[in-house]
């Protein structure tokens, strides 16, 4: 058994920071979810004695990193990594469009996600027990203007009769999801039809058992709080 596997390892095992805060964690929770497989989720909350305690055992194999999913001697980190470990798992057909025109494009932007938009990110933490009215910088806006982009270009050849960018909820939304967060937090300007498509996945019912989570949480961490710059 790898080190820093848990003991029952039964039902996967998810391990999660913040839910007010943890944004890469909601990406695999969400995974998770998506699968429709078994798990159970441990909420690790951050700068406390568990979450050190976790660096050295269940968070070890992936560098203290959430989140981090256990099936078995299997142990897999970073979100599209679960995603695509979920996706092989299920049979791919829960995660990334069937056509491979679609599929290409989902996986491109995605990827895009995963790597950029760090002016957006490092200027607006998620925090979804907040609504935090704040301007965006010239960076800030240049992020959301890639974002919408993508989005318009998604919804326009892919989306058909759908509410998400792909038509059925997805790895893209998936990915896209904490920033959907962010726009309603900061209350951010975007374009009426990203409006929608933010709406749709805010009411998603993952998105509201998660949310709902997140405002019964004690624990409060400064840096993601409104007077929080990074």
């Amino acid at each position: 058994m790898p080190r820093g596997a848990p003991a029952n390892a039964d039902r996967m095992k998810l391990f999660i920071g913040n839910k007010a805060y943890s944004s890469w964690s909601l990406r695999g929770w969400l995974a998770c979810k998506q699968s429709g497989l078994a798990f159970d989720e441990v909420v690790l909350p951050m700068s406390t004695p568990a979450w050190d305690q976790a660096q050295a055992n269940e968070l070890a194999p992936s560098g203290g990193k959430v989140p981090t999913l256990w099936d078995g001697d299997a142990v897999v980190w970073d979100s599209i990594a679960i995603i695509d470990y979920l996706n092989d798992k299920t049979g791919g057909t829960r995660f990334w469009p069937q056509d491979l025109v679609a599929r290409g494009f989902a996986r491109s932007i995605a990827a895009e996600m995963h790597s950029s938009f760090t002016a957006l990110r490092g200027a607006h933490a998620m925090n979804t027990r907040r609504t935090i009215p704040t301007p965006a910088t010239e960076a800030v806006q240049a992020d959301i203007a890639r974002i919408m982009e993508l989005w318009a270009q998604a919804r326009a050849r892919f989306g058909g009769e759908g509410d998400f960018l792909f038509g059925p909820f997805g790895a893209v939304d998936i990915m896209f999801a904490p920033v959907c967060t962010r726009f309603m937090t900061y209350q951010l300007p975007i374009a009426r039809f990203a409006q929608t498509y933010v709406d749709a996945v805010l009411a998603h019912p993952f998105m509201l058992d998660w949310i709902a989570a997140a405002q019964d949480e004690q624990w409060v961490i400064d840096k993601y709080e409104p007077s929080a710059t990074a």
